[in-house]
């Protein structure tokens, strides 16, 4: 028999105001559990967007047969998880019906609402509560935070199409048909928020240094101490395995706010006193035209897997970049995304689009690489998760809506049957959402926006 006690899953590291919530350990036990009943992971739900829809030949796989051994150069970086991912080809979008001048205004607002704003109504927001959302009224009981919302860009773009708010154009999350959600630009808010860490005036000590600088795992590492003696040997590795990730990650907000600070200085013409006059100016990292884009998405890839890891919460959304407004220079062009999109078969614009779609994904596959990695239960973090990555629009260029590009990761439990490219499935966005929030137990009074159905592929056979 075990000497160790069962502690609860809501234990947290505490210390001076810090609260660092823990990841699942053996000795723990789901707060939301029986004691008769056997243990079981909760089942988390994370989207991820990309605007613009992708260059479709690089994006499909050929052969059903072939898809785990041979996929598409898009989805090269997912190889590792193909067998937990499921491709559909046929989900059709959300008809632009009224509002054929407003692609870019419903391609994100249409997402997960599945649904089209109203059109007399056409300059407030009047749409339907989102899919995530809907997930968050279910789940969000059992956590601290009910959903957390992300964006790489701010959402501020200011355009009408249609006379269409401008909301629409940069939100996907909407609590109520009439309430978008706002997402969180900045990391060091979002790590603030996921350990309830408060700054005070600008977050900068008397020495001039970021409060990030200073780890806050430190003010609680006493009671990280205690715990250890406490603990099996293999949770004793859990544990410090999961405190030098979050020290990680927070390593690197303040390395990408250094820069930030540096290259400031360097625009100004003051060159930092640490500084060889050798070296080469420092990247600025800029919101949303930053050269290093991927490492600034790869930190709020991080912070939503540890938000999921610590059970922070259990619904997320990530808008990797709205339909307007966004050049990718770390790939070596500076055109924006969207005028690439407007290709009429030119090769080499063909080929940026294509170069940007394989960025976008192999952001999302840095992160379900992360949580595959991440031993949760008797499995793995992405084998508790259902993680969908996916387009507004099928193509950028005529803006058709046929066949939208998702990619699911994860099984949700054991809820999905993954491993598979289905090439000819019947079903609209509504149908998609619909079918997933079911399948992770989310009781549904009314179909997700134009469902008229549940997708019968998608579901593991019990």
């Amino acid at each position: 028999m075990s000497n160790y006690k069962t502690i609860d899953r809501r234990t947290c590291l505490k210390g001076m105001g810090t609260a660092l919530a823990l990841p699942l350990l053996d000795v723990m036990g789901w707060a939301e559990a029986s004691e008769k009943k056997e243990f079981k992971p909760p089942v988390r739900m994370g989207f991820m967007y990309m605007p613009h829809g992708v260059i479709m030949d690089q994006f499909w796989p050929k052969d059903p047969k072939t898809f785990l051994t041979s996929p598409p150069p898009a989805l090269a970086s997912l190889r590792p998880v193909l067998d937990q991912c499921l491709l559909m080809k046929g989900i059709a979008g959300v008809s632009n019906g009224p509002f054929r001048g407003a692609p870019h205004a419903l391609e994100l607002s249409t997402w997960l609402t599945a649904a089209l704003p109203d059109p007399d109504k056409r300059d407030e927001i009047s749409i339907s509560i989102s899919a995530d959302q809907i997930a968050a009224n279910s789940l969000g009981a059992f956590t601290a935070l009910p959903s957390l919302e992300l964006a790489t860009m701010p959402q501020t773009w200011k355009e009408n199409q249609a006379g269409l708010n401008e909301a629409y154009y940069s939100h996907c999350s909407f609590r109520s048909p009439t309430q978008a959600v706002p997402a969180e630009t900045n990391p060091r808010n979002v790590l603030n928020r996921l350990f309830n860490k408060k700054e005070k005036g600008d977050g900068l000590s008397a020495n001039g240094m970021s409060s990030l600088d200073r780890s806050m795992l430190d003010l609680v590492i006493g009671g990280a101490r205690d715990l250890r003696r406490t603990l099996s040997q293999t949770d004793q590795k859990k544990l410090d395995q999961y405190l030098d990730s979050v020290r990680s990650v927070e390593r690197r907000i303040a390395a990408i706010e250094m820069r930030q600070k540096e290259a400031a200085l360097e625009k100004a013409g003051i060159r930092p006193s640490r500084s060889h006059k050798n070296d080469s100016p420092p990247i600025e990292i800029k919101i949303p035209e930053g050269d290093k884009r991927s490492e600034y998405m790869q930190v709020m890839c991080d912070l939503n897997v540890l938000a999921f890891q610590t059970d922070t919460t259990r619904v997320s959304t990530y808008i990797g970049s709205t339909p307007n407004g966004v050049s990718y220079p770390e790939l070596g062009f500076n055109d924006q995304h969207h005028s690439q999109t407007h290709h009429n078969g030119e090769k080499k614009k063909v080929d940026k689009v294509a170069a940007i779609t394989k960025f976008n994904i192999d952001q999302f596959a840095y992160m379900v690489n992360k949580m595959h990695s991440l031993k949760e239960g008797d499995g793995t973090l992405l084998e508790n998760c259902i993680m969908m990555w996916g387009s507004g629009l099928e193509d950028g260029d005529r803006h058709t809506r046929a066949n939208l590009p998702f990619i699911l990761a994860g099984s949700g439990g054991g809820a999905i049957n993954t491993g598979r490219f289905l090439p000819d499935v019947k079903g609209n966005q509504g149908d998609l959402l619909t079918t997933l929030l079911t399948c992770i137990g989310i009781p549904l009074d009314r179909p997700v926006g134009i469902a008229t159905k549940q997708i019968a592929e998608i579901p593991a056979k019990s």
